[in-house]
């Protein structure tokens, strides 16, 4: 799953200017992909300026029912299947539940998924 920081072209623009940088380095520290003091002090700036965290995901396919609950069905054969009035969820793996987790916040739900996704 890759982890970005999206901005716009005239932002790209300024951060190189501020730091008197080539665009180069910019995409690389809006792409974490460089992990020094400079990319962070960008990636600082980035969202200053309005730059908003994004990840790259499969496609996955939700399915909200009419019972409550949310799943979802991966690529690797895992199911993802959310309570929506508990909070709690189930990763099912193969026809098992593999794994549990109770009281989980929406920002749970990506490593949830990178959990489900790494099944084999």
């Amino acid at each position: 799953m890759q982890k970005f920081i999206h901005v716009t072209k005239e932002t790209r623009e300024f951060i190189a200017k501020a730091f008197n940088i080539s665009g180069r380095m910019v995409n690389y520290a809006l792409r974490f992909e460089k992990s020094t003091d400079l990319a962070r002090r960008i990636q600082v700036l980035a969202m200053k300026r309005g730059g908003i965290v994004m990840y790259e995901v499969p496609e996955l396919e939700t399915i909200h029912d009419s019972d409550g609950y949310m799943r979802q069905y991966l690529p690797n054969g895992a199911m993802i299947e959310i309570n929506k009035s508990t909070g709690s969820a189930d990763v099912l793996y193969k026809g098992e539940c593999v794994k549990q987790y109770s009281n989980i916040l929406v920002s749970d739900i990506v490593n949830i998924q990178m959990f489900a996704t790494g099944l084999k």
